[in-house]
């Protein structure tokens, strides 16, 4: 497992360097044949991993409900972020991981709904989550990249 908070940590870290090195106005902005932004992206990311991991294992999520349902899977941006919430969403990329690593080490991850992901996976404990939580950041961080031409 350590290997995979490695891996997860070094995606979060150069997602970070986004967030620190483009505007807000870059962060929201949508290019033309997008449906999304770059913050969007990135926000999505932390949710996903919260839902795959947290909830699917019964256990409370560290980000708001309000944090999902502007950012799950099937959802748009609807309005522009602030800084507030980019700060928020920049303290959450490592602040999860760290906390979810914690938790792997005490073991708290005993019961887990099984869930098959829309790419053909299916995740039976949250071992499996955190595993296909880095294949579903670096889907993003392609697309990330992508608009990032575009801004």
């Amino acid at each position: 497992m350590q290997q995979t908070f490695d891996i997860t940590r070094t995606s979060r870290k150069l997602l970070s360097q986004f967030l620190e090195k483009h505007t807000l106005e870059q962060l929201n902005a949508i290019p033309e044949g997008f449906n999304n932004n770059l913050i969007w992206n990135i926000a999505h990311i932390v949710v996903v991993q919260q839902m795959l991991v947290y909830k699917l294992s019964g256990l409370p999520m560290m980000i708001s409900d309000e944090m999902v349902d502007k950012y799950k899977k099937g959802s748009k941006p609807e309005h522009d972020a602030t800084q507030a919430e980019a700060d928020e969403i920049k303290e959450l990329l490592l602040k999860t991981i760290d906390q979810t690593e914690t938790d792997f080490e005490n073991k708290m991850f005993e019961n887990y709904q099984q869930y098959p992901t829309s790419t053909g996976f299916t995740l039976n404990n949250a071992g499996d989550a955190m595993s296909f939580n880095y294949f579903h950041e670096g889907i993003h961080l392609g697309v990330i990249l992508s608009i990032k031409k575009y801004i």
